[in-house]
């Protein structure tokens, strides 16, 4: 098995809309992959569709070389999954949840938990009703990273956090996939959390994937260059991926700087540009 999650030409549609076009990208093993998208996009859906929520009009999506984890206990177990709403029992403390967590987890390391509850500060005995948005994706999230998993799928998972607690969940993530060899995809909206920890960036638009890159090629290879008409009719078509015009200038994002014309200054390039350009830009 080369890679914990292999996704292979999703598509799904809601009535005549079309939600997934052949959706394709990996999870390998020591990765933590960064899915970008805007709202509606299309990254929920993946999820559901990984997870086997809701049905797939094509494609397939293995899990650990299997489809259908559902059917397979060990495997489900070893996929920690936290979505932007919290699915525990509001009604239970974090003392009750963990020994609820020991039988319905052969795996359950209780140790682990307590340590990331106290890390969270989070309270033992409150009950979790009465968590702020940000104490419960942190629960969720410590849950996630203590049943020995070996896959974890984050949706919007730093949502809610203040800057500090987020950090505290971005070192949890590079801390399990460093020790575990494991594999995260991780969506969010929050641009300097991709770029802080991301190994691969995957962009979504529209149901369809834009890029699907190893992040440190990205940035090495990638940059944006301002020109006027005349220059835009120099650049190789091959290299260009996006372009925004803003009346005097366009601003174009290319894809090999070694490739430009000799003359014109590239820039550097942020993860919140990069995003802008494909989401936004024409081609």
């Amino acid at each position: 098995m080369t890679n914990l999650l292999e996704l292979e030409n999703i598509s799904k549609s809601f009535g005549n809309s079309l939600v997934l076009k052949n959706v394709t990208f990996n999870v390998p093993p020591g990765s933590i992959v960064g899915f970008i998208g805007d709202n509606g996009s299309g990254k929920s859906t993946t999820f559901k569709s990984v997870l086997g929520l809701i049905s797939k009009d094509g494609g397939t999506a293995k899990i650990f070389g299997e489809e259908n984890i559902h059917k397979n206990a060990k495997i489900k177990e070893e996929v920690g999954v936290v979505f932007d709403a919290m699915n525990l029992p509001a009604h239970l403390t974090i003392k009750q949840l963990n020994k609820v967590f020991i039988k319905m987890f052969d795996s359950w390391k209780q140790d682990d938990f307590y340590r990331l509850v106290n890390s969270f500060s989070l309270p033992t005995d409150k009950k979790v009703n009465k968590f702020s948005r940000g104490m419960s994706m942190k629960l969720s999230v410590a849950v996630a990273l203590s049943h020995n998993a070996q896959l974890l799928l984050l949706d919007e998972a730093t949502g809610g956090l203040d800057p500090s607690s987020r950090e505290q969940v971005l070192d949890e993530l590079k801390r399990f996939v460093r020790k575990n060899n494991g594999g995260v995809l991780l969506s969010s909206h929050i641009m300097s959390d991709v770029e802080k920890i991301a190994s691969h960036i995957v962009i979504i638009k529209d149901g369809e994937i834009l890029l699907n890159e190893e992040k440190d090629k990205v940035f090495a290879s990638y940059t944006i260059v301002d020109v006027n008409e005349e220059q835009l009719t120099l650049l190789n078509k091959e290299i260009v991926v996006a372009k925004r015009d803003y009346g005097t200038y366009f601003s174009v994002l290319v894809s090999d700087k070694k490739e430009l014309p000799n003359g014109l200054n590239s820039k550097s390039i942020s993860m919140e540009e990069l995003s802008v350009f494909l989401t936004r830009g024409e081609k």
